[in-house]
């Protein structure tokens, strides 16, 4: 089966940055954000409804703030489709993995330090949509127990780190994936980037400039090396939502050359 269809879907101001300052976490909420990023409205209904994806996935930095540490970067082995070889583990109980129209709420958590309270969207609108842990051999055992004791499927996908173009590929055989919109943060989608696993960029843009060095931005990857080149990108669409902000989708085309 081909590899999932990748999407990444952020809010952002025009400089790229996915928050205020470094070290705060929107989950927590922040006046400053809440102010610029007024109207936007909830970018899920908008993804679901646009990409009408089988996988949204998150960093374990959304849940875990920590300078530095995440573990979804870099991928191991980068490619499309990664390697034949199926996950290395998985809790996939046919109860939760068997049920028609089934979707999934996925952390990219290779280190096991998330602590997941919930296994299915209760929300209004999100049913048929349950927790899935992407992981890798440095999760520790006694969490992975921790995710079977809650009904968590997991995927234990590399090590020491998540290999996500692997990963992806056991989504696609293992879950009939088919289409994979990344909400992550900036490391998330820098590993995503550098290992040439997107296929489409969805941007969001705020009226509003953040700057400031080590403000997290929309693709935290290693500099380019010489000889590497940027990924070009072709416009899709634009809109204009209302209160100067802007809707941008681009495909990617792939590295530019000479």
């Amino acid at each position: 089966m081909r590899a999932p269809r990748v999407v990444t879907h952020n809010v952002v101001s025009v400089d790229g940055r996915l928050t205020i300052a470094p070290g705060v976490s929107l989950l927590a909420g922040d006046a400053r954000w809440d102010a610029v990023a007024a109207g936007v409205g909830d970018p899920y209904a908008w993804v679901r409804r646009t990409h009408d994806p089988d996988v949204l996935l998150e960093g374990s930095g959304s849940f875990v703030p920590s300078p530095g540490v995440d573990g979804s970067a870099p991928p191991e082995a980068p490619g499309r489709g990664g390697s034949a070889a199926d996950a290395d583990d998985a809790f996939l109980p046919a109860a939760v993995v068997d049920v028609p129209g089934r979707r999934w709420f996925t952390v990219v958590d290779g280190r096991g330090r998330v602590d997941l309270r919930y296994a299915e969207l209760s929300e209004p609108g999100w049913a048929g949509w349950h927790a899935l842990v992407l992981t890798s051999r440095a999760a520790p055992g006694a969490h992975l127990a921790r995710l079977r004791d809650q009904g968590i499927p997991y995927l234990v996908v590399g090590g020491p780190r998540v290999d996500l173009a692997r990963a992806l590929g056991v989504l696609a055989r293992r879950l009939g994936v088919r289409t994979v919109v990344s909400t992550g943060g900036g490391r998330l989608g820098g590993a995503l980037l550098r290992a040439g696993l997107v296929d489409e960029v969805d941007l969001e843009v705020l009226p509003a400039a953040i700057g400031g060095r080590g403000t997290p931005s929309l693709f935290d990857a290693p500099p380019l090396r010489p000889g590497e080149w940027p990924v070009r990108l072709d416009l899709i669409s634009v809109e204009e939502p209302g209160g100067g902000r802007l809707r941008l989708r681009y495909a990617v085309r792939g590295p530019a050359g000479p």
